[in-house]
């Protein structure tokens, strides 16, 4: 259809330029052509138009039933999947309030523990760029023995999901922690602390700025390994433990099918319209 609105665009254009570029030197009978071709091209642009029209209206109609096609499709896989009970335990009896905004690929939990305020997010985005296999392309295994250990552990492993964790005190700053969740476990990588706990959060291009000056720390598995596991109980104290590593892919795997058939819908309202 591109090079159908091309010659739509660019056909009618050249033939006015050609005939009207005649009449300045040959006179009144030149004009007199001239609008003669004008008269007996006009019609003709108005026919490819017509036909341009219903073409498009038809490859309109075979998208929208495509798309229509698709969303049956995802919501009969989404009628007939129950909420994990990894995701539905952890909603029912966990310590956090979940804010999911629909539309948008972060997902936040809130939590006060004590006088911290606790700040969770993950983003769906982890998911679309995850490709099973791509932290262990080294591995082969080439008996059946291997392939069946390599099935049985894709059922219990997923993505690796990376958590932004922020710890607040009032007026003591805040914890931000890089951690990734994966396998039931939390996988801690640094550890900042920042005086003005707005950096943490880096919700503006200025804020993330003035974060970025800050002394990182060293990377958390070069620690003393007794200081890894008194931080690693720090953590787990405040719920952050393995309920939430299984937790976020299973919740996120709910999430992105819920988005797309978001997206579905919404762009079949988009072509469906007049």
């Amino acid at each position: 259809m591109m090079s159908l609105r091309a010659v739509a665009r660019t056909a009618a254009p050249r033939a006015l330029r050609a005939v009207s570029a005649s009449p300045i030197t040959l006179g009144r009978a030149a004009v007199r052509a001239t609008s003669n071709v004008l008269r007996t091209q006009l019609p003709q642009k108005a026919f490819s138009t017509t036909v341009f029209r219903a073409a498009a209206t038809e490859i309109d109609s075979e998208l929208s039933e495509k798309l229509s096609t698709e969303i049956g499709y995802e919501q009969d896989i989404a009628s007939n999947e129950p909420v994990p009970a990894t995701v539905k335990d952890f909603l029912e009896n966990g310590p956090f309030e979940l804010v999911d905004t629909p539309g948008k690929e972060d997902v936040v939990l809130k939590r006060t523990f004590g006088n911290e305020q606790i700040t969770i997010s993950f983003s769906i985005a982890d998911l679309q760029n995850y490709e099973p296999g791509m932290f262990d392309e080294d591995t082969a295994l080439g008996d059946e023995e291997g392939a069946q250990n390599e099935e049985d552990m894709g059922e219990d492993g997923g993505a690796p999901v990376r958590l932004n964790i922020v710890i607040e005190k009032p007026s003591k700053g805040a914890l931000n922690i890089d951690a990734v969740a994966q396998d039931g476990s939390i996988v801690v990588d640094n550890m900042f602390y920042y005086h003005d706990a707005k950096l943490a959060h880096g919700e503006s291009a200025e804020t993330q700025h003035a974060a970025q000056a800050v002394y990182p720390g060293p990377p958390f598995g070069t620690l003393d390994e007794d200081l890894q596991v008194l931080m690693e109980r720090y953590l787990e104290d405040r719920g952050i433990n393995q309920a939430l590593a299984l937790f976020v892919p299973d919740y996120l795997d709910m999430k992105e099918q819920k988005e797309y058939l978001r997206w579905l819908n919404n762009l079949k309202g988009f072509v469906d319209a007049q």
